[in-house]
């Protein structure tokens, strides 16, 4: 009999060759072995992270390249043996063991494409409740769980939903956005390739609520294994009869993929749509809002992949199971990232309330260089900065902005002592620069000109006038942007001035290395 072993397909192991593990396993063991490609279990330092299926449970080895595959078969590791590599069971690493996993429940569990496994394993379950129910109590469960956008903009789920329920149109759609850009974020991908049934049931899901019957997932183009994942999963989805059947034998819901061409703008809402009818990528005035003039012109409810991904677990354990995770207004988990100068970089999935400093230090484990902690980006590269006097922030969508920073999608990028602040402003506005989509003068203009007065500020050119001018713009993207490209902008370089003031007053000392 053939021991299951498990490798990740997940596009981060098979960056630190993955594939190359799989081969060798599979030429020593023979048929002693089946090899199962997982996603990934989201410890991405111990990647490529191999799982043998025990009596006990499964038994974690990594990271593991194909050089220690020898020594691993030596160790009789097929059998949990010890070995150097090894971590004991899985389930008890204390990294995933204090999890509370909802929306990654599976990631790493099943095979992504085994549709077999994703039911054994809770899928299906949420749908198959939505099938009886009306629209409205599907829309009013989603309401009642206290959802919101795990993309950054944390509105509530169901209050968009609602509002596409109540147009009359005929013709409404369902739109995934996994333009996945911010800096440090990799959850979207994780899931896509990890579990991409969840996306899709939740879609399915949404779309009965919203009456729609057509659902697009607009993917970034530098996930090629996302792409991939997504578009074999959808033809496994719709082959099972899972989308429901017209008399003529196509789906009642069908889903398409679409690709995106790199503009990080496309992650706002109303550009993504402008982008999938084929138009440069733009952001358009609200209103009115997508729920109600969207996609060509037609209702259309745009939600993260995560946000989608949740929505299957709601409708299969009701709201107040939902509900009963979370803090205040911030209900349910949040994938966070933890990226950077940090030892345990990965995936978290916890509750809302969590610490910052729990996610950093007791997850994380500080910093991979060993260097004190500077500061932590929360919510992208658009998101503030947060002191380690600041780490004991509960996070939270209104708990972090009590602190001037965001949640957005749920990254943490860690910065050592030797970080410049004065230069990862100027990088806030030089991104801006690039990636803005030109609409607004605020945002395309200030921008360029915040990035100007910074450089001014660092040469040490009439410090105090070039400090007030880089206020007065920051007020003037806030207020005036047609998006939250211009408008976010300035929060990173408010909080660098507000936390670390001594370096924008002239030139700056490289620390010491």
């Amino acid at each position: 009999m053939s021991v299951k072993v498990y490798v990740p397909c997940d596009a981060a192991a098979l960056s630190v060759g993955a594939d190359d593990v799989a081969a060798k396993i599979a030429k020593l063991g023979g048929d002693k072995v089946d090899i199962i490609r997982n996603g990934s279990r989201g410890m991405l330092w111990l990647e490529p992270l191999v799982e043998v299926e025990t009596p006990k449970g499964r038994v974690a080895y990594g990271p593991v390249t194909s050089k220690d595959v020898e020594s691993l078969f030596e160790t009789d590791f097929l059998k949990g043996g010890d070995h150097e590599l090894g971590h004991g069971l899985t389930e008890h690493i204390p990294y995933f063991k204090n999890q509370e996993r909802l929306t990654f429940a599976r990631v790493g569990v099943i095979d992504p494409l085994d549709i077999n496994a994703y039911e054994a394993n809770g899928g299906i379950a949420g749908l198959t409740k939505a099938l009886k129910m009306t629209p409205e109590d599907i829309v009013e469960e989603v309401l009642k769980s206290g959802l919101r956008g795990r993309g950054g903009a944390g509105f509530p789920t169901g209050i968009k939903w609602k509002t596409a329920l109540a147009q009359t149109d005929s013709q409404k759609y369902m739109c995934a956005n996994a333009d996945e850009g911010d800096s440090g974020t990799f959850a979207d991908r994780m899931l896509m390739e990890g579990d991409p049934f969840s996306l899709i049931e939740g879609m399915v899901i949404g779309g009965l609520g919203i009456e729609a019957d057509t659902g697009y997932i607009y993917i970034r183009s530098e996930y090629p294994h996302a792409i991939k994942t997504m578009r074999k999963a959808i033809e496994i989805w719709e082959n099972k009869g899972l989308s429901g059947r017209h008399d003529d034998g196509t789906p009642r819901f069908k889903l398409h993929v679409r690709v995106g061409a790199g503009a990080y703008i496309c992650g706002e809402e109303s550009s993504m749509l402008e982008s999938l009818e084929g138009k440069r990528g733009q952001v358009k005035v609200k209103p009115p809002i997508p729920a109600i003039k969207g996609l060509f012109d037609k209702p259309t409810i745009v939600n993260n992949v995560l946000t989608l991904g949740s929505v299957p677990f709601i409708l299969a354990n009701g709201a107040s199971a939902y509900a009963e995770y979370g803090q205040g207004r911030s209900k349910g988990t949040q994938p966070f990232q933890l990226a950077g100068d940090i030892k345990q970089g990965g995936l978290v999935e916890k509750a809302f309330g969590v610490t910052l400093d729990e996610l950093v230090n007791n997850y994380g484990g500080g910093t991979r260089s060993g260097r004190p902690i500077k500061a932590v980006q929360a919510g992208g590269p658009l998101g503030g900065y947060i002191a380690p006097k600041g780490f004991n922030v509960e996070m939270g969508y209104e708990t972090l902005a009590e602190q001037g920073a965001m949640l957005g999608h749920g990254g943490l990028v860690v910065y050592n002592d030797t970080t410049n602040m004065a230069k990862m402003a100027r990088y806030a506005m030089e991104f801006c620069e690039i990636e803005s989509c030109g609409k607004c003068t605020p945002c395309r203009v200030g921008s360029v000109r915040g990035k100007e007065t910074i450089d001014k500020i660092m040469a040490g050119n009439n410090v105090a006038a070039n400090v007030e001018i880089l206020e007065d713009l920051c007020d003037l993207m806030e207020e005036a942007s047609l998006c939250a490209m211009g408008g976010l902008t300035p929060m990173p370089v408010r909080t660098a001035m507000k936390i670390f003031p001594d370096e924008f007053k002239g030139p700056v000392k490289e620390a010491a290395e």
